[in-house]
């Protein structure tokens, strides 16, 4: 089910911003942050749960403590964009656990992959992997940050 998001009232939204700053309270500490209600906050997140609002809650973890230190952003372009030879590429990627994001993107190249990895080899051997060896791939563009002044999570609502 699709919800517009003009039927998100100040109360869901309270709620939404209150849980992408810290997913870890308790329904009691949210309802109290939010000003309702536990029974009322409870059924709320249930709701936005349901209704695909909140698609999932996670951990955040510092790539840094567990050795990815190596983001890159890549741009890959595919010599054929028949929409079959897209999904295939989206699985192929999806399967991989370093790969953190794909976008398709228009214009310009067909996707870009946000990619997080211990180091240059490591990134290596993923590219050998997922594009060296796809030959649908026609073309690959990566950037390496050097540094990240910004990560966020939250949307604003």
């Amino acid at each position: 089910m699709t919800i517009d998001p003009t039927t998100l009232d100040e109360l869901d939204r309270r709620i939404l911003n209150a849980l992408q700053t810290d997913a870890s309270q308790t329904n009691a500490e949210l309802a109290g942050q939010v000003h309702v209600s536990p029974p009322t906050c409870l059924r709320r997140v249930k709701q936005l749960t349901e209704n695909g609002v909140i698609s999932r809650q996670v951990a955040l973890v510092d790539p840094d403590k567990v050795g990815a230190r190596l983001t890159a952003i890549v741009e890959i372009t595919l010599d054929v964009q028949a929409a079959e030879r897209m999904a295939d590429f989206e699985k192929l990627a999806a399967c991989e656990d370093a790969v953190m994001q794909c976008y398709r993107v228009a214009p310009g190249p067909d996707f870009v992959l946000i990619v997080q990895v211990a180091d240059m080899p490591a990134y290596h051997a993923l590219a050998h992997r997922l594009f060296a060896t796809h030959a649908n791939v026609r073309n690959v563009k990566a950037y390496f940050s050097t540094f990240r002044s910004k990560f966020d999570t939250r949307i604003a609502v």
